[in-house]
């Protein structure tokens, strides 16, 4: 259930990426208008509101904050149908951020809470293919009724199906008792592993441990490549690469679907093979996977022609969304149970602030800025560009699993409950 709100959370975030070329042929926005109202506009109010949402979440009912939040980010998606200028899309699609604030941060508390260390990573891998099943099924759905219908119709009926599932979920997801499966070796009444966790104590916890901030900026790194890539793929297959709406609704679909739901999987099985060997395969399995995903992604930005484009694609879907679950996973497991929420909410302020937030709204300018020099392939090299932060995500990684092998590490401060969890 958590799983299918959160596809219906990236499905109506990447809806806007998806339908970009019918969105600029009726509302004449530029690609720089499209990277700032899918970037920037939308990540601000997704990456600040989920800070008081997570302490909120915190310290009440998980489950009620992610029903109310999926019926909110629905409503406005909805609107987004309704928009008929570039102000008003701007303004629905700020709403639609303020409700997924309050979407992932709950759901990785939650899970934690059904899944004990060992196991999480796996659950985590498989809550974590709501993006990439999302992003698939927005693409067939959401191309598929804009060719039939319009654009506009695409939202309205896909927000729909958000709101009745907010209802489901208030009726049918069960709120877990907070770290009931994790080790507590002293957990009496009134110490530090039972009280309640203060906002403002744990974002001091959160930022003045080297791990948990080394993690979420490669994370950003990492975020700045897919969400540039993804809000601008579907139009650059179609713009620069001649692919129509209906083969993106089912070839496009079906890559997005199976590659990076695979690569979720299987990086949350690697994690969880390894990590009890030693943590820093919380790290080195994401870098190994952007170093392999670097020369697809360039074959993919080369290819002359959209079916050789998509069959170099397949490499960086699967490998590109390797950082996702470790980096959730241990963070998780990282923190007392009590700041698991606010935990994952700041991992997802630091990553999406820079990812989300500035990853669509540099690929659009510099398109933008190459669009009179060159006119027909302005987002073929603003593509090419993109390969250098591919080098920095993997090396900032590398840099984490250095840190996570210092045996000296235990003595900076880690919790005696999240040590003894991992």
């Amino acid at each position: 259930m958590l799983c299918f709100v959160y596809v219906l959370n990236f499905l109506d975030r990447q809806l806007l990426s998806i339908l970009a070329k019918p969105i600029q042929d009726d509302l004449g926005v530029t690609d720089g208008q499209l990277g700032r109202i899918s970037g920037l506009y939308f990540a601000l109010f997704y990456c600040l509101i989920s800070i008081p949402v997570g302490w909120l979440a915190d310290r009440t009912n998980r489950v009620r904050v992610l029903s109310f939040a999926c019926a909110l980010w629905s409503a406005a998606t909805v609107a987004c149908g309704y928009s008929s200028t570039y102000p008003q899309l701007v303004a629905a699609r700020m709403a639609v951020g303020v409700g997924e604030a309050g979407g992932v941060p709950p759901s990785y508390a939650i899970i934690s809470d059904y899944f004990g260390p060992g196991t999480r990573g796996t659950a985590l891998g498989l809550f974590n293919l709501g993006p990439p099943l999302g992003q698939a099924l927005g693409v067939a759905f959401g191309a598929s009724i804009a060719a039939a219908y319009s654009w506009r119709s695409a939202f309205v009926v896909l927000g729909a199906v958000g709101v009745v599932t907010a209802v489901a979920v208030y009726l049918f997801v069960r709120e877990p008792a907070r770290g009931r499966l994790d080790f507590k070796p002293t957990a009496v009444p009134g110490t530090a592993a039972t009280e309640k966790a203060g906002f403002r104590e744990t974002i001091a916890m959160f930022f003045s441990r080297p791990v948990l901030v080394i993690v979420s900026l490669a994370s950003g790194a990492t975020q700045f490549v897919t969400y540039a890539s993804l809000n601008f793929t579907t139009l650059f297959l179609m713009r620069e690469k001649g692919m129509t709406l209906n083969e993106v609704a089912i070839y496009y679909a079906l890559l997005i679907g199976i590659g990076i739901s695979a690569g979720m999987y299987a990086s949350g099985r690697l994690v969880d093979k390894f990590a009890p060997r030693g943590k820093q395969a919380y790290a080195l399995v994401p870098a190994v996977g952007l170093t392999l995903a670097i020369p697809f992604f360039i074959g993919f930005v080369w290819a002359p022609t959209w079916p050789m484009a998509l069959l170099f694609l397949i490499g960086p879907t699967f490998f590109n969304y390797f950082y996702l679950s470790p980096a959730v996973a241990l963070v998780q497991e990282e923190v007392r149970p009590q700041e698991r929420v606010l935990a994952g909410a700041l991992l997802l302020l630091v990553m999406n602030l820079i990812g989300l937030g500035l990853g669509p709204t540099y690929l659009g300018a510099i398109s933008d800025l190459l669009r009179e020099s060159h006119p027909n392939n302005s987002l073929q090299i603003a593509f090419y560009t993109l390969v250098p932060f591919y080098v920095l995500a993997a090396l900032m990684f590398l840099g984490l699993a250095k840190r996570l092998s210092d045996p000296q590490r235990a003595v900076a401060g880690i919790p005696r409950e999240a040590g003894a969890e991992s």
